[in-house]
This record gives structure tokens, C-alpha cells and sequence, in this order.
């Protein structure tokens, strides 16, 4: 019994399928003198070639019909498919088919839907897609069409930036000749040993008398003065910016009190109260 059942359900699933009848297909010119042919839509390839000037119109009819009832179907799908075969573009124009499965189509070539596929000297194949839930899917193919070529698409200013940019070759200068080390060490030296020659020269002209500047009194004052040139030293080599306020700060304030009483034991020997 279920073997029946299924064999049944086979039988009407084979037997529910689509068809198109009363199709044709007119071209209607800009002189209003409309070319009408009748269409045989088939699973195989068609050989009705149609061929559309820049102002013509076609107009495509037809009626989908069940194969076993011969009554009109409204399918829930039907597609015109416009296919490239050389350059592999393709467009899909939907259809609008009424509830006695009768469909119309306009393709004005003087308004080209968006659909429709940019288009050279080769054919597009027209194709009719349908379907429905309760029938097989059908894949009829109806025509070639020639239509006037598709004019290049503008260039836009920023294409040239998405290609492949040629590589770029760097010029170098040569390397500066530096001159032999011995100039070099040379000319350092005198920079580091004419200025202090000349400072020793002068101080020795001038004859300086600081009997006093190792006495107690003095020494810490000139201690912290080196201290000072010591810390700037520091800085220079490795310390920090924190690091030398927080030196400086404290050993600023050393400084004053030692210069204070540095100055007070040089007044207390000149007015002679201190021996």
C-alpha cells in the first residue's frame, strides 16, 4: 500500500510542471511599424536570434500555464535572464505575472533597465526562469538578442591610485669624506686646550692673591661651588632634570649658609676683628 502511495506521489510530482504558451515577441521601431513572431521556449538552446536598435522597443508576451491542466498559473518566481557568454555578465529583470499567468514585458532601448548588462558586439541570451513551490522549476530558453553596445563606463579620477603604482628607486648622495683622525684629534685638542692655556696665562698675569680661599673659613663655600660643577657634570652624563633640582635644592641652601659665613670671616679680617 505505501509502495502505491509513493509511486502516486511520484507521478504528480512528474506531472506538476510549468509551461509557457502564446508566447511572441514584437519590435516595435521608431517608425511605429511593429515586427511580430511567434516563440517556441524550450529546455535547449534557441536558435531565434532578435536583433534592437538604439530606439526600438520589444515587447514579450506569454502565459504560463500547468502542463496538465492547461490553466493559467501565477508562479511564485519568474525572471528574465540576460547572459553574456564572452564576457560572463549577466543581468536578472524580474517579471510580473497576473493570476491567469499572463506576463508582459517592454524593453526600451532608449531606457535600458538597470538589469540589463553592459553589452559588446556579442549576443546576450535571453532566458525565462520560473518558480513555484508546488512545481518543478523550469529554465526555458526563449532568444538571442543583439542590442547596440554598451558605452565605457566613465573612468573616475581615483583609479589610478588602486593599481599597482611602479617602485619607487632612491638616489643616495654619497657619504661626506670626513678628514684623517689625527686632524681631527688635532683640532679637538686645541678647542680643549687654547682656552684653558689662555685662562691659566692671564690668571698668571694677573698675579691673583687668595691666600685665604683653602683657610676654614673658605674652604666650604669653594667645596660647595665644586659640588656644584660637579652636579652639572652629573647631569650632563646620566642624571635627570628631577634628579638635579633635588641635588641643587639641598645643596643650595649649603651654599648660602657657607657663603654667608665665608663673607663674614673675609669683613671680620678686613676691619681687623679677626686675627
Amino acid at each position: 500500500m505505501k509502495a502505491v502511495l509513493l509511486l502516486l506521489l511520484a507521478a504528480t510530482a512528474q506531472a506538476a510542471k510549468l509551461a509557457v504558451e502564446s508566447a511572441k515577441y514584437s519590435v516595435v521601431s521608431a517608425k511605429g511599424e511593429p515586427t511580430t513572431k511567434s516563440l517556441s521556449p524550450s529546455e535547449r538552446s534557441s536558435s531565434e536570434i532578435v536583433r534592437i536598435g538604439q530606439d526600438d522597443i520589444l515587447k514579450l508576451s506569454f502565459q504560463v500555464v500547468d502542463t496538465t491542466t492547461k490553466q493559467g498559473v501565477q508562479p511564485a518566481q519568474a525572471f528574465l535572464r540576460f547572459y553574456d557568454e564572452q564576457s560572463g555578465e549577466e543581468g536578472i529583470q524580474p517579471i510580473r505575472v497576473a493570476s491567469s499567468g499572463k506576463a508582459k514585458f517592454d524593453l526600451n532601448m532608449a531606457k535600458p533597465p538597470a538589469t540589463l548588462p553592459p553589452t559588446s558586439t556579442a549576443p546576450l541570451k535571453v532566458t525565462l526562469l520560473l518558480g513555484s513551490a508546488s512545481y518543478h522549476p523550469e529554465k526555458l530558453e526563449l532568444f538571442d538578442l543583439y542590442i547596440p553596445a554598451s558605452h565605457p563606463a566613465p573612468v573616475h579620477p581615483d583609479e589610478a591610485d588602486f593599481h599597482v603604482l611602479p617602485e619607487l628607486k632612491h638616489t643616495f648622495n654619497a657619504p661626506p669624506n670626513l678628514p684623517p683622525r689625527a686632524v681631527s684629534a688635532l683640532f679637538a685638542g686645541l678647542v680643549l686646550v687654547v682656552p684653558w692655556a689662555t685662562l691659566l696665562g692671564l690668571w698668571l698675569a694677573v698675579g691673583p692673591q687668595v691666600p685665604r680661599l683653602f683657610s676654614p673659613n673658605i674652604l666650604p663655600f669653594t667645596a660647595s661651588l665644586g659640588a656644584f660643577e660637579y652636579l652639572l657634570y652629573r647631569y650632563w652624563v646620566d642624571l635627570k632634570l628631577g634628579d638635579v633640582i633635588t641635588y641643587g635644592s639641598v645643596l643650595g641652601v649649603i651654599t648660602v649658609f657657607t657663603g654667608r659665613h665665608a663673607l663674614a670671616s673675609i669683613a671680620d679680617k678686613r676691619l681687623g676683628t679677626q686675627k
